[in-house]
C-alpha cells in the first residue's frame, strides 16, 4: 500500500511527516475556481476531494491498485468572502486591512481517496488579529511571505506577531488537520506512527 501527498506546500509535508507515516508526493494541478452559490466550507471540501481523486486516478492508470491518496485545501474566510492568495502587493494590502483587530475564519478539508471511496473531513478554525499598522503591513509584504498563502500570512511564520488569538485547530490552519487525517487514515486499516505503509 502506498500512500500519496496532492499538494506541492511544503508546510503539509512537513505535518504529514509528523504523522509518523511513509508517502511519496505527486502535486495535482486542477481548476481552483469556485462555482457559483458556493459555501466557502464546501469550496474546500470539493477541493480536496478533486486533488485526491484526480491522484488516485493518475496512479491507477499505472497499475496501482492499492494506493491511498490525500489531498487538502485551505481557505481564509472573512464576512463570507474568501481570501486567496494575494494578486499583488495592494490586493494584499486589501486583506490586511480587512482582517486587521478582528476575527476570521480558517476552514480546511482533507480528503483522503482510494478505490471506491473518498472521505473528507472539513474543520473550521478561529484567528483573532491584532490591529495591523500599514507600515506592518507593507514591511511584512516585502519579505515575501505572504505571496502564496492563503489569505496572505502563514500563521506559524511571520504573521504569527498579528495573531492574538486562535481557537481551534493550529495544524489545520498551517494546512493539514492533523487530528482528522490520522481518524482518516486509520479508518482505512493504516497503522498511524507505524513508519511503512501497513493494513491492520
Amino acid at each position: 500500500m502506498t500512500l500519496y501527498l496532492a499538494s506541492q506546500s511544503p508546510r503539509r509535508r512537513e505535518l504529514l511527516s509528523g504523522l509518523g507515516v511513509e508517502f511519496s508526493l505527486l502535486p495535482i494541478d486542477i481548476d481552483e475556481r469556485m462555482e457559483s452559490l458556493e459555501s466557502a466550507a464546501d469550496y474546500v471540501s470539493r477541493l480536496a476531494r478533486e486533488k485526491a481523486a484526480a491522484g488516485l486516478a493518475i496512479v491507477a492508470d499505472r497499475g496501482e491498485s492499492n494506493a491511498l491518496f490525500l489531498g487538502s485545501d485551505t481557505a481564509v474566510v472573512v464576512d463570507r468572502d474568501i481570501l486567496g492568495k494575494p494578486r499583488d502587493r495592494d490586493d494584499f494590502l486589501d486583506m490586511m486591512e480587512r482582517l486587521s483587530g478582528r476575527a476570521h475564519d480558517v476552514m480546511t478539508a482533507v480528503a483522503l481517496a482510494s478505490h471506491g471511496q473518498v472521505d473528507v473531513e472539513v474543520v473550521t478554525s478561529r484567528v483573532v488579529f491584532a490591529d495591523v499598522m500599514p507600515e506592518q503591513a507593507r514591511a511584512y509584504w516585502e519579505t515575501g511571505e505572504p505571496c502564496d498563502k492563503a489569505g496572505g500570512y502563514a500563521v506559524q511564520g511571520l504573521a504569527s506577531v498579528f495573531i492574538k488569538r486562535i481557537e481551534g485547530s493550529y495544524s489545520a490552519i498551517v494546512g493539514l488537520p492533523l487530528r482528522e487525517t490520522a481518524q482518516l487514515l486509520t479508518r482505512r486499516g493504516v497503522v498511524v506512527w507505524g513508519g511503512a505503509l501497513v493494513s491492520v
